[in-house]
């Protein structure tokens, strides 16, 4: 059985202003009503306030349209198979 590429969502929250255009991908970002950011769903904090999180290729259309949509470019993503930074 083959698996799918890999890729990794990279979100620096300390640089979220709470546009919440990212909210498109609702099955990996939702608002926190506390602050009005974004929090990244299930996502681990590597560094104080960065987040991520390793997703299939199935669900790569979805995290490149919430990365794209992003007003200060605070979500990455990453094709962990070629280290190549897609947004």
């Amino acid at each position: 059985m083959q698996v799918g590429k890999k890729y990794k969502i990279i979100y620096d929250r300390n640089g979220c202003i709470g546009a919440l255009t990212c909210l498109i991908a609702s099955k990996f970002f939702k608002e926190n009503i506390e602050d009005g950011k974004a929090d990244l769903l299930n996502g681990k904090e590597i560094k104080h306030e960065i987040f991520e999180l390793e997703i299939d290729e199935e669900f790569l259309k979805m995290a490149l349209d919430g990365a794209g949509v992003c007003p200060v470019n605070v979500i990455h993503v990453i094709d962990l198979e070629t280290g190549e930074q897609l947004i």
